[in-house]
């Protein structure tokens, strides 16, 4: 079992981040009386959603539920994170927070989040896979608000324009003959986003998984692989060589052209693909062999910090239940394009609108990127992958070659 770190792990994240401009407004400088009265605090990572919008009136309605007044302070996900370890530093996190699922295990390892049996919290609804990307040693710190991942959409036009029919694409070879017959036709392959940041990765893991790689051995045969199938459709053409610059956002918008088969995208794109003008479709992204393969979860997990005040948890506790039931999740999911944590909601989310139905079939598939005990493991590998990708693809190095180098990188980065 991992040694679990305290707070001092908060310094060395923040030194590694960069200066963090202190934050008040924590429960520790809260005037709110003990335990179930007063303000409450609560910082999400949407700073996009105003207190007009369906989210803020919901976490307001949430404090009015539960007899509290509910202060929202929202963030960028990554300065959340910041902020998170230093308040947790000064004493004064807030009672309530909502934060991406990678960043869970740092939290916890920093001392930072309660287990949600310590605070009363049921989880029990909610599918075992999104779970396990805020579980640690067995046990849950969290729970998912809503769960986002990877699929390919594809444009009806260009397909057709090719004599390609997308429910052929079943595997690594029918995918590489549909690229094939597109280009042959004068048009564009696929585009999707292999950057040198955590967006490259994560769109690399649903490769890498899907030919039976394991992120603790990233220069495995499988592992290979995966990068040579990427390295081929841009040598060939099949993909632009934007990909290495590409976010997936400016990626998603090569597709919105109208001029590409495929895009690896997510679930957040689905309001854009409306207005992308021609019609699309989406898939699996599929296994090497066949299959759908298994793609990185994405969403954020609502969680209880440490508090010196105990009693504040009960409250704090009603506010994400609250936050978290299946009618708040419904409206909640539906705001954020983000498919429901549990089976119920997700039922009713395809029953109101039946576009949904693959990326519940995705995200059944889908693993938590710190999930099978990586920890704070994964950030070093994520980026000791990208940086692998990014060699092969630019002709720097070979596959074998960058993805062993890789494996070194984070070997050393964990010791």
């Amino acid at each position: 079992m991992r040694k679990t770190r305290r707070l001092p792990i908060a310094v060395a994240v923040i030194a590694a981040l960069g200066t963090v401009a202190a934050c008040g407004g924590g429960a520790g400088s809260s005037d709110a009386e003990s335990g179930g009265s007063g303000t409450y605090t609560f910082w999400d990572p949407y700073p996009q959603f105003d207190t007009s919008s369906q989210w803020g009136k919901l976490v307001e309605q949430c404090g009015k539920e539960v007899g509290v007044e509910v202060e929202r302070t929202a963030y960028d996900t990554t300065d959340l994170g910041n902020k998170a370890l230093l308040a947790a530093q000064q004493g004064n996190a807030p009672d309530v927070m909502l934060v991406d699922n990678p960043v869970v295990s740092t939290l916890v390892e920093a001392g930072i989040l309660n287990k949600v049996t310590d605070v009363g919290l049921e989880t029990g609804a909610v599918q075992e896979n999104i779970l396990g990307a805020g579980t640690i040693d067995g046990a849950a710190y969290g729970t998912p608000i809503g769960a986002n991942t990877l699929a390919l959409y594809y444009n009806k036009e260009v397909l057709d324009a090719a004599g390609v029919d997308p429910a052929s694409v079943k595997d690594w070879d029918s995918l590489t003959a549909a690229l094939k017959k597109v280009k042959d036709k004068g048009m564009k392959g696929i585009t999707f986003s292999a950057i040198n940041t955590e967006e490259g990765s994560f769109q690399f893991l649903p490769w890498f998984w899907g030919a039976g790689g394991d992120l603790t051995e990233l220069d495995s045969p499988e592992g290979e692989a995966a990068l040579s199938l990427w390295k081929q459709w841009v040598d060939s053409g099949y993909a632009p060589k934007s990909v290495l610059q590409n976010t997936q956002t400016t990626s998603w918008q090569e597709f919105a052209t109208g001029d590409y088969a495929f895009a690896e995208n997510g679930t957040w794109q689905l309001g854009n693909a409306e207005k992308a003008g021609f019609e699309y479709g989406v898939i699996s992204i599929p296994g090497r062999h066949g299959g759908s393969a298994p793609v990185p979860t994405g969403g954020e997990f609502v969680t209880v910090p440490v508090q010196e005040d105990t009693a504040r948890y009960e409250t704090s506790s009603k506010i994400v239940t609250c936050l978290t039931s299946s009618a708040n999740l419904l409206k909640t999911d539906t705001t954020l394009t983000y498919v429901a944590p549990t089976e119920e909601a997700q039922k009713q989310q395809v029953e109101a609108d039946a576009k949904l139905e693959p990326w519940v079939t995705a995200v059944a598939a889908a693993r938590g990127r710190t999930s099978d005990g990586l920890g704070t493991e994964y950030p070093v590998i994520s980026e000791a992958m990208w940086t692998a990708v990014q060699s092969a693809l630019s002709g720097g190095q070979g596959p074998k070659e960058a993805l062993s180098q890789a494996q070194e990188a984070a070997g050393k980065g964990q010791g």
